[in-house]
């Protein structure tokens, strides 16, 4: 055994290929003292039995970069250790058998020139020239990305680790952590058993690279890591003569993927439906699982008609062992919310040999630092809710999340498993409706209606799906009359205290010295000028403030206020079950709240920004005037004994004046249209507050704030980057997010959101457009098309808002 020290600057809990990189990645930047336990050997859980897939194509343009730099990484670490890692760039297709997959790939080609990745459209003819022994018949279109490649996963981890040896760092086999030593949110220790004994390891920080492990190392270190082991299955063929080496291929319509290595056929599956599997043996090492070869027979069956020579090759291995998998197929990184020194890097849904690299490098560059080299929204471990590291949830979840990797990625899949678990005070009133509902951090939310005649569901395309015209219809309420939807489940955190004011003026770019009453529109800005968190800030009383925040984000919200609270006398309390929230929002909104409720709602009583108690029907509540839609309005917070009965008295007196309910689509919909950003597609902790076009909801003339030298810079050095709106001129095509951005012919980006403009009568996309030197002016005077699955699309663009440039109908 290693001899361990008695103190680290960090314990990293787990030697499997990502705890490897994070160790190789921390001594690369001189931490020289680097601990790495692993409870048996290093690789023996996961790592060992990876496929080794590397592909560079992500979901979006940071995750592809971090897996090209994984790439980059994986080709020189064999120099550099002596250890050889196998990768080789064997190149990828991926294969589409209907029209619904063929849209996708070749969005998925399109997104990938925005993000600098080489890959060819090619023909099914040009399929069976690459990968001559397929059925090729019923195949449609593929792509090709020439530099994928695949490689030893195993050797690729000892790489890692023998590379953070080479820095000074200790990495230690069969050394179990059995428990922590904790002071506040903060571990001072971490208490290991090896086979020279027991000790005890004083450290600075701890990274749980725990994989399969990771949910149960979690709450030892006092943390919510939610994870689940699934069954993976593969076979590998005996030897096929002639055989020679070919590229990775995808057949996700049929759940599979194939590798030739060294003459062999490897063939895998991610199945619809797959098998959760636990509790772990302590004794568990370079195991597998028990065969189930009529779970696999399926895939299997489809594969020898894909591949026929399968047939006859016969089968070498059956291979059965277990990866972990995340309830959202999105791997875990980053800081741990609820311990200011506990780091995660787990979860890693079958890719993470292609991960790992990149991963690795970005959480040791986060810990070197102490803030996010860049956007990491997707993957940051603060985005998991406390209720998601439930195990029934989790077991029920993971039935579903594997199948998910190979599913169709159609816009606004929901998940279909593990539902209900949070619900607003009106899901039952919304359910009779009509009301079609969608998951945002476990909250039920109501995302369209359906009419009476019509199936409430989901009918999934990559064109109009089946509710565009109720949204349409929805958009056309709260553009010409009155519409009402749900908000309870945007976050809602109440700071107060007697230096309340004085913390939120710190974190807070917008001034918060403001009357009671007062609503503020602002952001949590980094020192970068980078956004951190886009929130609406209520005074409530002298000491008491509610900020709002997007559900998806209340818990890394409420985080950074933590982090950033010192010793000031405030307290934080998420609030966000409390209070049920109805927003009224259209030019008839004034004329629905004068029927329910006897105070004035006039412009003189209430402007827009104000927020003040009211009574509605028989009970109470507090009416703030904003709007995210673009529309004179209210959003109406109650409290939930009393939310029924709010909901009840406004939707009956509705009925005389045409009221209708309306979901998430219709708000995104109208919000693109007014340009209204979404935080973690349009902004971001790497997107600047003045880029953004955002500078108006900061202010430099208060006191110092975080990101305040940021801000006064830029204004001097002037922007890099514009925020532009666009429409496109065809009505037919339907935008999403990352289409490429084409300026006078030449892709300059690519659009962070999009979403169709019913009331507009066409697509809607905001996108940032390099502008260094250039007046608005010149910007807007160049040609602008947008790519849409290969295909360009002559756009207009805009600096201001499409609809209600000045923002008249909020104030009516």
């Amino acid at each position: 055994m290693t001899n361990l020290p008695d103190k680290a600057r960090v314990v990293i809990i787990g030697g499997g290929v990502i705890g490897c990189s994070v160790a190789y990645h921390l001594a690369k930047l001189g931490w020289t003292d680097v601990v790495l336990l692993e409870r048996k050997q290093l690789t023996s859980g996961t790592t060992w039995h990876a496929a080794g897939l590397i592909a560079q194509l992500r979901a979006t343009a940071n995750m592809t970069r971090l897996a090209k730099y994984s790439q980059e990484l994986y080709g020189d670490l064999e120099a550099e250790t002596g250890v050889a890692t196998g990768f080789k760039r064997v190149g990828s297709i991926t294969v589409a058998l209907t029209q619904e997959r063929r849209e996708e790939l070749y969005r998925s080609a399109a997104m990938a020139r925005a993000f600098g990745v080489d890959i060819e459209e090619i023909s099914p003819v040009e399929v069976g020239e690459r990968y001559p022994h397929l059925y090729l018949e019923d195949v449609v279109a593929g792509v090709y990305l020439d530099k994928d490649g695949q490689g030893d996963p195993g050797n690729i981890a000892l790489a890692l680790a023998k590379g953070a040896r080479q820095r000074g760092a200790v990495v230690a086999e069969h050394t179990r952590v059995t428990g922590v030593r904790r002071d506040g949110r903060r571990i001072t220790g971490v208490d290991f058993d090896g086979a020279s004994g027991a000790g005890h390891i004083a450290c600075d920080n701890v990274v749980n690279c725990a994989g399969m492990w990771g949910h149960d190392v979690g709450k030892i270190l006092g943390t919510n890591v939610p994870l689940q082991a699934c069954e993976h299955f593969y076979i590998v063929s005996e030897p096929v003569a002639g055989l020679t080496q070919l590229p990775v291929l995808r057949v996700p319509d049929e759940c599979a993927y194939y590798k030739e290595d060294a003459g062999k056929m490897m063939l895998g599956a991610f199945e619809p439906v797959s098998k959760p599997w636990g509790p772990i043996p302590d004794s568990f090492e370079f195991d597998q699982l028990p065969e189930d070869f009529d779970h696999f027979e399926p895939i299997l069956e489809m594969a020898v008609n894909r591949m026929p020579m399968l047939g006859s090759a016969g089968i070498h291995t059956f291979f059965n062992g277990p990866e972990s998998f995340t309830p959202d197929d999105a791997y875990h990184l980053g800081q741990a919310p609820e311990m200011d020194n506990v780091w995660v890097a787990a979860g890693f849904n079958s890719v993470g040999i292609q991960s790992a690299g990149g991963a690795g490098m970005a959480l040791a560059q986060w810990m070197d630092d102490g803030e996010k080299p860049f956007d990491l929204g997707d993957v940051d471990i603060s985005r998991m809710q406390p209720f998601q590291g439930n195990k029934r949830y989790l077991m029920e979840r993971s039935t579903e999340t594997l199948g998910l990797l190979y599913a169709d990625h159609f816009p606004f899949r929901q998940k279909a498993t593990a539902r209900g678990v949070r619900r607003s005070p009106f899901h039952a009133h919304l359910a009779e409706r009509g009301a079609v509902f969608g998951e945002m951090a476990g909250w039920e939310r109501a995302n369209w209606f359906a009419q009476a005649d019509q199936q409430a569901e989901y009918q999934y395309s990559w064109k109009r799906q089946n509710f565009f015209d109720n949204v349409a219809a929805e958009v056309n309420a709260v553009r010409t009359n009155v519409g009402m939807y749900d908000m309870s489940s945007f976050g809602k955190i109440r700071v107060e205290g007697r230096d309340a004011e004085a913390f939120l003026n710190h974190v807070c770019g917008a001034d918060m010295s403001v009357a009671t009453g007062r609503i503020v529109y602002t952001q949590f800005l980094n020192a970068r000028g980078g956004i951190e968190a886009d929130v609406t800030v209520t005074r409530l009383s002298e000491t008491a403030y509610l900020v709002v925040t997007p559900a998806a984000t209340r818990l890394a919200d409420e985080t950074w206020l933590r982090r950033n609270l010192g010793d000031r006398a405030v307290v934080i309390t998420d609030v966000t079950a409390g209070e049920g929230v109805l927003a009224v929002m259209g030019p008839n909104a004034r004329k629905l709240m004068q029927a329910v409720s006897p105070n004035d709602m006039g412009n003189d009583s209430q402007p827009f920004g104000a927020a003040r108690d009211i009574e509605l029907g028989m009970g109470l509540a507090r009416a703030h005037r904003v709007s995210y839609v673009g529309e004179l309005g209210w959003e109406l917070y109650v409290s939930a004994d009393m939310a029924a009965h709010a909901f009840e008295t406004l939707y009956t007196a509705g009925q005389s004046m045409g009221l209708t309910l309306c979901g998430m689509h219709m708000m995104d919909s109208a919000r693109i249209e007014k340009a209204f950003r979404h935080f973690g597609h349009d902004i971001t902790c790497e997107d600047h507050v003045l880029e953004a076009g955002l500078g108006f909801a900061v202010k430099t003339a208060k006191p110092a704030f975080i990101g305040r030298d940021a801000v006064l810079a830029k204004k001097d050095e002037g922007l890099n980057r514009r925020m532009v709106q666009f429409r496109l001129r065809d009505a037919e095509p339907l935008l999403y997010h990352n289409e490429p951005i084409l300026r006078d012919g030449e892709i300059v980006g690519y659009l962070s959101s999009g979403a169709y403009g019913h009331h507009l009568g066409g697509a809607i996309g905001l996108g940032y457009v390099p502008c260094r030197g250039e007046t608005a002016a010149e910007v807007l005077a160049s040609s602008f098309e947008i790519d849409v699955a290969g295909v360009r699309v002559a756009a207009d663009a805009s600096l201001k808002p499409l609809y209600d440039p000045k923002s008249e109908r909020v104030r009516m």
